[in-house]
């Protein structure tokens, strides 16, 4: 019984590393589910408070989603006012709300918006396929503190020319917003870089980045839609038209920073770029062609594994001079026999045994199969995000 136990306690620490959480992390840590509870907040509002730097979230892995520490809940908890001050720091309220915060029309409140005094923290889409801006309530009274005169009498004259000239930085506002979360959620410069090129439309984006392959990288970064998308084609469309830069000096600014983004990120690393040489280590896995190594020889132990291309065809000047490739001693790793004649072919094939030598046999996926199930090796889990984004 103490044997099992001791196994099973292995088991759950090696499934635990794997997922690069160990079991005190995940004691130490919480979901936001599970904080969101604890914190008395709906799902939206404990979004919009991570989203906004009240709550702070730690990573919980690789591209994993990211997870509370259980001293920040107790941080939160200890607070006088909770759990209404909490509630209060994340209530977002709609124009009509805001204006009676404020004490006027919401007519008055709209222009307001509308001349940039105000930020919406997020928005939403209404079955009219109206834009429905949503604005922090304490942001709300605290511009109401500091700038009273635009609450009463006519608005200054500058603000009505920009009015006439149908000017609206609700949605730049936003994007601004969003783009300083995204930006303080990572220090990856490629990540960064990623944020910034989502604020760009697939033309702007071609044209400061000419490198397909860095293109294709950034696309991988690139930060999730904001929580709450239509599902409908058109008002999606909708949707992710706010979401990109579309005045010509907000766009020009953006790609000036974008460019900058990605000369810091180079300077770090370069994009991954498919067929490039690279050392790995032995202790890490090595994604071998189809068909294993050239020749059926598996990787020299002790050393680093090149991956190199293999030149064809003739060389210029004269033949090739044949490699005695069998005169090298190289130790190669213990095969499960497996009876290749006992395998039945079809008609008009060659036997197994008449098979190219980097051609693999299909029982070695069986007895691999079957050696994962004798040892209780975990199945291997779906591909991780690259980025934990709030």
């Amino acid at each position: 019984m103490r044997v099992r136990e001791a196994r099973d306690l292995e088991g759950t620490r090696t499934q635990g590393e794997g997922r690069d959480m160990t079991v005190d992390e995940g004691a130490r840590t919480v979901t936001p589910g599970r904080a969101a509870q604890e914190l008395e907040l709906r799902r939206d509002e404990f979004r919009l408070a991570v989203q906004l730097g009240v709550v702070r979230t730690v990573p919980a892995g690789e591209g994993e989603r990211r997870r509370v520490e259980r001293c920040e809940l107790d941080r939160l908890r200890a607070a006088p006012d909770f759990p209404a001050g909490l509630r209060e720091r994340v209530r977002a309220v709609g124009t009509g709300e805001a204006a009676a915060l404020l004490g006027i029309t919401a007519d008055r409140f709209t222009r307001l918006a509308r001349t940039g005094h105000l930020s919406p923290v997020r928005f939403s889409l209404n079955r009219y396929r109206a834009v429905i801006w949503m604005y922090l309530a304490q942001e709300v009274v605290e511009f109401g503190l500091t700038c009273p005169a635009l609450l009463t009498g006519r608005l200054p004259l500058d603000l009505r020319e920009r009015l006439a000239a149908h000017e609206d930085r609700r949605p730049r506002n936003w994007r601004t917003r969003r783009l300083g979360l995204l930006l303080r959620a990572t220090q990856d410069p490629w990540a960064r870089a990623a944020a910034i090129a989502s604020l760009l439309d697939p033309v702007q984006l071609a044209e400061v980045v000419d490198d397909p392959y860095e293109r294709t990288h950034l696309d991988r970064l690139r930060p999730p839609p904001p929580p709450g998308m239509p599902g409908s084609p058109v008002a999606r469309e909708l949707a992710e038209r706010l979401t990109r830069a579309d005045d010509p000096d907000e766009i020009l600014w953006h790609r000036l920073s974008l460019a900058l983004a990605l000369d810091e990120a180079r300077a770090e690393r370069q994009a991954p770029h498919p067929g490039e040489t690279r050392v790995v280590d032995v202790g890490a896995p090595v994604p071998l062609p189809v068909g294993g190594a050239p020749g059926g020889l598996g990787p020299v132990p002790g050393g680093p594994v090149i991956e190199a291309p293999v030149p064809r065809g003739p060389v210029p000047g004269g033949p090739v001079p044949e490699v005695p490739v069998r005169a090298v001693s190289i130790p190669e790793a213990p095969v499960p026999e497996a009876s290749v004649d006992a395998v039945a072919s079809p008609a008009g094939r060659p036997v197994a045994g008449g098979r190219p030598p980097g051609r693999p046999v299909r029982t070695r996926l069986l007895e691999r199969f079957r050696r994962g199930r004798a040892t209780g090796a975990a199945r291997p889990r779906r591909r991780r995000r690259p980025v934990a984004w709030p």
